[in-house]
C-alpha cells in the first residue's frame, strides 16, 4: 500500500515537472532558446495565488482555486513581456548571448521580487477545500488527483492544437525553418511571442499547482523547480512535447521512491546522476531522434 500511495505522490509531482517542462520544451523546440527565466515567471505565478487568494478570495466566500485565472494571465503576460523586451532583440544574435540573457533576466526576478516582497517565504492557505479520498485502505488528496488530470488534459490539448489549428502548425513550421515559414507567409515573431505566451501559461497552471501541493512561496522557489524541469526536458527528449510529460513523470517517480526507500538527502543527487546517465546513452534523449547535419 505505502509504495503504491508514493507512486501516486510520484506522479504528482512528475505532473508539475511535466507542465514546467513543456514550457521549456516549446521555447526550446521553436525559438532554439534555454528560457532559464522560465522558474522565476512560476515563482511569480506562486506569488499572483497567495496575494489573489489574501486580497480577494479570503472574504469573498469563493473557492480559493480561482486563483488559478489570475496566475495564468499574470504568467503569460510576464512571458510576453520578457520575450518582447529581451529576447526578441537578441533574435538574430549568437546563442550564447541569448542564453546569458535568459540567466541575467532569472537573475532580475529573483532580485527584484526578493527587494519588494522579502526573503522570507509567504504560507499559502489549501487551495483546494475537500477530503481525502479513501483507496487501497489508504487516503490520497484531492490536489493530487486534480493536478494528475489537469496535467493530461492539458498535454492532450495541446498536442491537438500544435497537430490540428492553423496557429499550431505555424509554429511547427517556424521550428523547422524561420526563412521557410516566412516565405509562406507566416509572421514568425508573432509564433514566437505566441509560443511563450503558451509556455507561460502553462506555467501559471503548473505554479497553481505547485502551492497547492507545497503551500508556500519565496523568491528562490523557481530555481531547483526550473533546473529538474529542464531535466526532465533534456531526459524525454527536449523540443518534443511527449518527452518532457514522459521526463517530467519519470523524475517525479524517481525522486518519491528515492525519498521513501533510500534517502531524501539523496534524491536530487540521484535525479542529477539520473541526466548524466541518459545523456552518455541517449544524447538526444528518451523520445528524440538522432538526426545527422550535412556540413
Amino acid at each position: 500500500m505505502g509504495f503504491i500511495l508514493q507512486i501516486i505522490n510520484g506522479l504528482q509531482i512528475g505532473s508539475i515537472y511535466a507542465l514546467v517542462a513543456l514550457g521549456y520544451t516549446m521555447v526550446y523546440g521553436i525559438a532554439l532558446l534555454i528560457n532559464f527565466a522560465h522558474g522565476e515567471i512560476i515563482m511569480v505565478g506562486a506569488y499572483t495565488v497567495v496575494f489573489t487568494i489574501q486580497l480577494f478570495l479570503m472574504d469573498s466566500g469563493l473557492p480559493f482555486y480561482l486563483a488559478i485565472i489570475p496566475a495564468v494571465l499574470v504568467c503569460t503576460l510576464l512571458g510576453i513581456l520578457i520575450e518582447r523586451l529581451a529576447y526578441k532583440p537578441l533574435r538574430n544574435s549568437p546563442r550564447l548571448s541569448n542564453l546569458i540573457t535568459a540567466i541575467g533576466m532569472s537573475l532580475l526576478l529573483q532580485n527584484l521580487v526578493m527587494k519588494v516582497l522579502g526573503a522570507s517565504a509567504r504560507s499559502v492557505p489549501p487551495i483546494f477545500h475537500s477530503e481525502p479520498i479513501k483507496i487501497f485502505g489508504g487516503a490520497i488528496s484531492v490536489s493530487t488527483i486534480i493536478t494528475i488530470a489537469i496535467t493530461a488534459v492539458l498535454t492532450l490539448l495541446l498536442q491537438l492544437f500544435m497537430k490540428k489549428t492553423k496557429y499550431g502548425k505555424a509554429m511547427i513550421a517556424t521550428s523547422e525553418d524561420y526563412g521557410a515559414a516566412s516565405l509562406v507567409g507566416i509572421n514568425v515573431d508573432n509564433t514566437l511571442t505566441m509560443t511563450f505566451a503558451i509556455g507561460s501559461a502553462l506555467a501559471g497552471v503548473a505554479a497553481a499547482l505547485y502551492v497547492a501541493a507545497y503551500p508556500q512561496a519565496y523568491p528562490l522557489m523557481g530555481s531547483m523547480l526550473g533546473i529538474k524541469a529542464f531535466i526532465a526536458a533534456v531526459v524525454g527528449g527536449i523540443g518534443l512535447i511527449p518527452g518532457a510529460v514522459l521526463g517530467g513523470l519519470i523524475l517525479g517517480l524517481v525522486e518519491a521512491l528515492t525519498r521513501a526507500y533510500i534517502s531524501s538527502k539523496l534524491a536530487d543527487a540521484i535525479v542529477f546522476g539520473l541526466l548524466i546517465v541518459v545523456l552518455i546513452f541517449k544524447p538526444t534523449g528518451l523520445l528524440g531522434k538522432n538526426i545527422k547535419e550535412k556540413v
